[in-house]
Formats: C-alpha cells, structure tokens, sequence
C-alpha cells in the first residue's frame, strides 16, 4: 500500500511560552504524516528526530536522492507500519527545516532572528508539539519513539504529558547531558564560531548553502567519530589508504580521512550553523531532574509504559545512562530495559533497526 506521505505546515500566532522565561510569537512548525488516521484516532504513534535531523522520517518525494532518515522502520508492513498507524514527525522549534528557528525572520520585521532567538530547551520543542496536536485535534497516541535527542523529547512528553502516550519508547539516549557529550558539543560550536565565513552570525544563507561552513564542517568531523565506535571504523575502512593518493605525500588521505571530509563538507551545504548552535544547547542543558528533588521524583510522573533501548557500542549516549533511568524507575512494572548487541555505535538506531525492530513491531501490538 501507499505510504501516504503528506508534508504540512501549521502556524501559530497565539505565544509559545518558553522555559526560559521568553515568549516566542508567532511560530511555526512543519511536520509530516504517514497512513491514515482512523475514525476514533487511535492509531497515533510520534517520531520524534534527532539533532541532524528533522520531519522527513520516511518515504520519498520525487527530487529526493534518499529516503527519510528511518524509511527502513516506517513504511507498509514495516515495523512502524503505515497500513495500521498514522505516524507523525515534526520538526522541532530551533531546527532548519520548516520550523520557526533562528534564520527564520523575526516579525515585523523581514530580517532574520539569528542571535536574537531566544534560547530553546527540550521542554519547549515538546510543548510546541503537544500544541501542535492538540490543534489537530489529537489528545492521546499510541507510543512516541525516539532516538537520541529524539528520546530526550520521548522521555520529556512521558514527564510533562503522563496521559499523553501509552508507550514511550527510547533510544540511544539519557535523562541528562554528560560532560562527555557536552565536550564534543563545544568543539562543534568553536569551530562554527571561530569561522570567518560565519560573520558572528550575519552569514548570508545562500552562501552558506552554496558552499557550506568549513567550521561546521570540521565540528561535524570530531562530532561524527562519536556517533560510531572504534571497531565499526575499524571493519569499514580496515586502515585502507586511498588509491588515487601517494602513499609518501604529506595530505595523501586514508579512506576514514575521506569519509569524513565527505559527510561533514556535504552536512555544512545541509545544515543551519546558528540552527546547529542553538540545538547543540538544547541537548547540552537537557536534564529531566531540573525542577525535581531527584531523578526518582521526576520519573516518578510517568504513567505510560517506558520501554529503554540502548546499544553496546554506544560512544555518545553510554548504556548506564540508560540503566540509571531503568533504576530510578520506582513502578518497575510500567519500565523495560532492553540492550543491543552492537559494534556500530551511538548510529546503530539509525543504521541496524533489524536489531530491534521487532522489539517495536512487539510493542505496538
């Protein structure tokens, strides 16, 4: 069957207030659906993305050189399958793709917002989408399913949401940011910020997505040595050197040397640099204990069954991360906490989803 795939912008001019205290008004978020919703809406589930990525989770438009970043999981007669469920993913506030963000003109007037955006926090992505919903007319889901800081919005709607979702299913994930992670976030951010070509923020757009930032391109370099594990680098390029490069030259380049240049040049035409700065802080400052006496109090607001994957390999995202939230769980009756065998790293929820796909198919039946 079709999978049905429908791109929709929704527009808001009543205020999103936000955790920091500031107001956002108006906004706009971009989202996209898959199957059909069923006449008592009951066959809702959420996608939630992850940094780099955005709405397009699955199927194809006809100019795409690629499916959505998890077509391998949603799809007809997928384990997310769009013969029985109406799938959802919506581009986060602060992203590049649609949503209102720091690029997007700040009203009144036609000029950007770029530093004047205000800064954004996981709670305020999820409250933007709960709005989103409850506009559309759809008060309670199915399961909401994400991945990295998709998971960080999935655990956040299970908090601030408790009867919102009967499942929440987590990936490659954690309840709070480690130093580890925020480390790498700050190479990112420096090398975006020391560029040049960046301009403190007054970059032309056009340029940007023409030639790309070597800064973010450099981040996104250290930052994608995170996202595998030393033994999946090591299986893939097996310290192969490139054929075409001289062995003795000084910036002949290694298989691994290309592969990065490739992803992190191409990713910096794809990706907003202030879009990237102001995400990175949301994952940064992400902790759902704030607010809370402990982890356990916080948890303790979860009424939907909480399912917990992680990967062995994970470099970004470690597996106690997820045990510490498993533990701290005090109804171990509403948690389950499942981990993958994997060499890949922190990707392997992007990548190897015939590892845990049926675990999902389980969980919507």
């Amino acid at each position: 069957m079709d999978l049905n795939l429908k791109c929709n912008i929704k527009k808001f001019t009543s205020p999103l207030y936000l955790e920091s205290g500031r107001i956002l008004e108006p906004y706009q978020l971009q989202y996209e659906t898959y199957g059909k919703l069923n006449s008592d809406k009951s066959n809702v589930i959420v996608v939630t993305h992850a940094l780099s990525g955005n709405h397009h989770a699955a199927g194809r438009y006809e100019n795409d050189k690629k499916s959505g970043w998890w077509d391998s999981l949603i799809g007809s007669g997928k384990s997310i399958d769009t013969d029985r469920y109406f799938v959802i993913c919506v581009n986060t506030i602060g992203s590049c793709f649609g949503s209102t963000g720091p690029m997007s003109s700040n009203l009144p007037s036609a000029e950007p917002f770029r530093f004047n955006f205000p800064v954004i926090t996981i709670s305020d992505m999820v409250k933007a989408q709960k709005i989103l919903f409850d506009n559309i007319g759809i008060h309670s889901v199915r399961a909401i399913i994400g991945g990295s800081m998709g998971g960080m919005q999935a655990l956040k709607f299970a908090i601030l949401y408790p009867k919102f979702a009967q499942n929440i299913i987590v990936l490659a994930s954690t309840h709070k940011t480690k130093d580890w992670v925020i480390a790498f976030n700050k190479i990112v951010s420096e090398a975006i910020i020391k560029d040049k070509d960046f301009k403190n923020g007054n970059y032309d757009q056009n340029v940007i997505k023409k030639n790309g930032l070597t800064g973010l391109a450099i981040g996104r370099m250290a930052g994608h040595i995170s996202y595998l594990s030393q033994s999946s680098m090591n299986d893939k390029f097996q310290n192969q050197y490139s054929e075409d490069n001289g062995l003795y030259d000084l910036f002949g380049k290694h298989q691994v040397e290309k592969y990065l240049e490739y992803n992190g040049y191409n990713f910096s035409k794809k990706f907003d640099p202030l879009s990237y700065l102001y995400i990175s802080k949301a994952i940064n400052i992400f902790d759902i204990s704030r607010g809370y006496d402990s982890l356990k109090d916080a948890l303790d607001n979860i009424k939907s069954n909480l399912t917990l994957i992680s990967f062995s390999n994970d470099m970004l995202f470690f597996p106690e991360e997820m045990i510490e939230i498993y533990d701290n769980m005090s109804n171990k009756n509403l948690v389950e906490y499942i981990d993958i065998k994997s060499k890949y790293g922190h990707d392997a929820f992007l990548v190897e989803t015939q590892k845990f796909e049926k675990y999902i198919e389980d969980i919507l039946k």
